[in-house]
């Protein structure tokens, strides 16, 4: 624990938890860039982390909990040398083959109005991408970026 209470390489961190409904996903996007603010980010970037931030609470609401309302847990982190990351987890019915699901265009939906683009999307907007899920259990997102220099 370093001086503020917070993990060794942490400068700051945030949790938020809510329930997996539609209207959510903006409290999502406004919290992220409200904590990103702290890094002075450029417009891009703030658009680049609300984008990514959406794409993995949307992908919670429509495929994690398909037909129940559950619980999408955030935690916004900084950490050393300007770097954000932010987990977006869900205790959904979890992804059977994560390797598959980030191909673009893959989709389990069987209506075909889904794009498949999710992980794509999230990929595009942020530096690194991992995930991990287990059937039944839920899917952890997390996305890193490397902030800009500004100050």
């Amino acid at each position: 624990m370093n001086k503020r209470g917070l993990a060794a390489g942490v400068e700051n961190e945030m949790q938020i938890t809510f329930p997996s409904l539609s209207i959510n996903e903006g409290i999502a996007r406004a919290a992220a860039a409200a904590f990103t603010a702290q890094f002075n980010p450029t417009i891009d970037e703030l658009a680049d982390i609300k984008c990514a931030v959406s794409e993995a609470v949307t992908n919670c609401i429509v495929h994690a909990y398909r037909d129940r309302i559950g619980v999408i847990r955030i935690n916004f982190r900084i950490c050393a040398n300007r770097v954000l990351r932010i987990e977006i987890k869900d205790q959904g019915c979890g992804i059977p083959d994560v390797e598959a699901a980030r191909v673009p265009l893959y989709t389990t939906d069987p209506q075909g109005e889904r794009s498949g683009m999710g992980f794509a999307v999230m990929e595009s907007f942020t530096d690194r991408m991992r995930v991990k899920s287990a059937v039944g259990k839920g899917t952890t997102v997390t996305l890193y970026k490397k902030m800009s220099g500004r100050e």
